[in-house]
């Protein structure tokens, strides 16, 4: 469960005393989701209730030392070992309390304990909005002031939107599309008009994908629909999220088993080898991304318009 707070390393018990003042006078304040945060610049404890900023704070360099733990197999970002501060929607407040964290990151699920944990320790909170390159960047250059890590973030973000254009013009080209989740059987459609960004965005808002269907119910797991609903607006692309693969529910039917039916072979995208099953995790357990898992999204949208 616990273990003991990791502490950055110090050249010298005299390097270090010889530092403090400075230490203490270098702080940042940095506007999020929920206001603004005065903190010190390169806090020696973190804690992240938001999936998207440990990947980034990887990318970066930085590993954090609490996180909440994972049902499945962790990505290669998450550090092994780091304290159990509780789950995204129930905070070990105890354990934070305890700690005494200098920064701690929320945001999507965990947002709602802002608040309480804003009184314990530096919060901040990195929801995503509507726009995906732009709350990534956000995001990311709001980490990288704290750290001090701008010239790797702005490299990062860089390539990152090199590959968006690149895809932009690929997705435009390729025909209309929809992206939907397979839920314990059940198949719903994602909103491309979801004011908060949702799990399409990167898809219908940021590479362009003209929806098969422009009006579909903005709620969070979609809006569902039936194998005769796919067959009669006919897209040319499916991509799909598999939710029970995503959090690991036990004796769930695939969703590549629950899609290959009569109904769906008539579809031009299972005829045509459009229907793509994105990366479980990526698309459904982080709210939004971080650069790792952006990078990796993109990638796989690439790959199933080489092909």
């Amino acid at each position: 469960m616990s273990r003991a707070i990791p502490r950055r390393p110090v050249v010298t018990l005299l390097a270090a005393l010889s530092m403090l003042p400075l230490a203490f006078a270098q702080q940042v304040t940095v506007q999020h989701a929920q206001g603004e945060t005065t903190l010190n610049v390169n806090p020696e404890v973190v804690f992240s209730y938001d999936y998207a900023a440990i990947d980034t704070l990887h990318t970066l360099g930085i590993e954090v030392d609490g996180a909440p733990p994972l049902a499945g197999a962790a990505p290669s970002w998450l550090p092994s070992g780091v304290v159990n501060i509780g789950s995204l929607f129930e905070p070990d407040y105890e354990e934070v309390n305890a700690s005494q964290p200098g920064l701690i990151v929320v945001g999507g699920r965990s947002a709602t304990a802002y608040r309480d944990l804003a009184r314990m320790a530096p919060t901040i909170d990195l929801t995503f909005g509507s726009d995906f390159f732009a709350s990534l960047a956000q995001n990311t250059r709001t980490l990288a002031t704290i750290f001090g890590k701008e010239a790797e973030a702005e490299a990062e973000l860089a390539a990152i939107e090199a590959k968006i254009e690149a895809l932009r013009q690929q997705v435009a080209a390729g025909g209309d599309g929809l992206v939907i989740m397979v839920n314990g059987g059940s198949v719903s459609v994602l909103s491309p008009n979801n004011e908060r960004g949702g799990r399409g965005a990167l898809l219908y808002q940021t590479l362009g994908l003209v929806p098969a269907l422009a009006e579909v119910d903005t709620a969070t797991h979609g809006e569902p629909i039936s194998f005769e609903f796919l067959l009669r607006h006919d897209p040319d692309w499916l991509f799909v999220i598999d939710r029970d693969a995503a959090i690991g529910t036990e004796g769930a039917q695939p969703a590549a088993q629950v899609l290959d039916n009569e109904l769906m072979h008539q579809t031009k995208a299972w005829q045509q080898g459009h229907v793509v099953y994105l990366d479980p995790f990526n698309w459904y357990i982080i709210s939004g991304a971080g650069l790792s898992s952006a990078n990796e999204m993109l990638d796989e949208i690439a790959s199933a318009y080489a092909e």
